[in-house]
């Protein structure tokens, strides 16, 4: 037997007959041998790519997808991993683990068939959780961009100062992986960006978006860069900043300017990201669909606030929970009052409460709304469907928290499936069915 799958198995069986409390203050050596036995076992995978990390609160996966598509936009083949797919070459499947970087052996696994396949380049969305649990120790990128930072993960990682740190170190991944070009992507916009700076990665770059001519809308958005103004069907300022990162980072790859405009507009939109909800086209009703219906992750105030104003010509109809049982608590209040500033009706629901009750979840959120009374309807589907209900012309229903996560979360580690964008397309079949079956049976005048 190989001496890596001895090992492995080893680690796997002290895990589980060990302590909980000693595992825990061993878990940084456990997760650090898994590291080095993964690229030992798929022999250094990443020194053959160009591999590019993704890292940020938010923005994260559409940054991820807007770099690959510029990169498929100037032909070269790519491999994707991250919180929405795992993709390599044209082969793309939906990421069911529930986690941006699922553990074991799995990056080196992937980076190595990547190879296999052809791929020039590896696109990837770096997480805290990764970086804490060594996931990324072995992996060389050659290039970094850094969207922004706003508090996330505090339960877990500690202190906000420690979540910094975490992103930081995925930083000096780049700064000490030995590649040719060593190349930083920083959101000259973001207050954390000198830190990353000051780390001395050889090519450090910045983008502003406060700095560069740009007109968003819920429709697209367009903004000059080199000269060249470039479109991007995807909605909000938000999203204008993604593009611009990842403009920016291609730039300095030598892609040319017409590449980057090319990717930029073929991304016509990004699962679970600000992505509109409606039938197909030969649908009989598709057409009786007079209001916009819109699923993103928004978990955070932050990230909230942004895509409420991306649709802020709307009335807004708007669900949302907190998502995670038993972690970022304090920002439940804050969701709150958000949706009390900017929607027009609140319908709070489920999300992932794990062991934590789902009803006192809601109720914190509940706290920061002071001047509405949001309705409180703990079955999701039942809360998409009354939001989609109350819709009339012109309205946006905007359902957030979950994105593409590919389950609800419950108590002992229970899974039920999920789509937000399935659920909604499927009740918005049945909302617009009955319509059309009450226009029917009224009489004619």
């Amino acid at each position: 037997m190989n001496p890596s799958n001895i090992l492995e198995k080893t680690l796997r069986r002290a895990k589980r007959l060990i302590p909980k409390s000693l595992f825990r203050a061993a878990q940084p050596f456990y997760h650090y041998a898994l590291a080095i036995l993964g690229a030992l076992r798929y022999g250094f995978p990443s020194k053959k790519l160009m591999v590019i990390g993704v890292t940020g609160t938010k923005g994260k996966s559409t940054t991820v997808e807007l770099v690959n598509s510029i990169l498929e936009a100037a032909g070269y083949k790519t491999a994707v991993a991250g919180t929405i797919r795992f993709k390599i070459g044209d082969d793309s499947r939906r990421n069911m683990y529930k986690m941006t970087m699922p553990g074991r052996f799995f990056l080196q696994s992937f980076l190595a068939r990547a190879v296999k396949a052809g791929c020039t380049h590896a696109v990837i969305e770096m997480t805290s959780e990764g970086s804490k649990q060594y996931r990324y120790r072995f992996v060389y990128p050659d290039a970094l961009i850094f969207t922004n930072l706003s508090p996330e993960h505090i339960e877990s990682h500690g202190s906000y100062e420690k979540y910094v740190e975490a992103k930081l170190d995925i930083a000096r991944r780049v700064l000490r992986s030995g590649k040719p070009r060593r190349i930083l992507v920083a959101n000259g916009d973001d207050k954390e960006t000198p830190k990353f700076l000051g780390l001395g990665i050889p090519e450090s770059l910045t983008y502003f978006l406060s700095a560069t001519p740009h007109v968003s809308s819920e429709s697209g958005s367009t903004f000059t860069f080199m000269g060249t103004e470039m479109r991007t069907p995807l909605p909000g300022e938000f999203n204008l900043a993604n593009a611009l990162g990842a403009a920016t980072l291609a730039q300095a790859l030598g892609i040319d300017t017409a590449a980057i405009a090319l990717g930029i507009k073929n991304l016509a939109h990004v699962p679970g990201r600000a992505e509109t909800v409606t039938l197909a086209e030969d649908h009989e009703l598709a057409r009786e669909q007079d209001f916009t219906v819109v699923v993103d992750y928004a978990h955070t105030p932050d990230s909230l606030k942004a895509i409420y104003g991306a649709y802020g010509a709307h009335r807004k109809i708007c669900v949302l929970g907190s998502t995670g049982g038993g972690r970022d608590t304090w920002k439940r209040g804050a969701m709150g009052a958000i949706a009390d500033e900017y929607c027009d009706e609140i319908i709070l629901t489920d999300e992932d409460p794990y062991d934590e009750d789902p009803q006192k979840i809601v109720a914190d959120v509940a706290e920061g709304i002071k001047s509405k009374k949001p309705d409180m309807l703990m079955d999701r589907r039942e809360a998409i469907h009354a939001a989609l209900s109350r819709a009339r012309k012109g309205d946006a229903v905007l359902i957030t928290g979950k994105g593409t996560d590919p389950y609800i979360m419950g108590k002992n580690g229970a899974k039920q499936p999920w789509s937000d964008a399935n659920i909604a397309r499927e009740e918005l079949e049945k909302v617009l069915k009955s319509r059309a079956s009450q226009q029917k049976s009224e009489p004619q005048e």
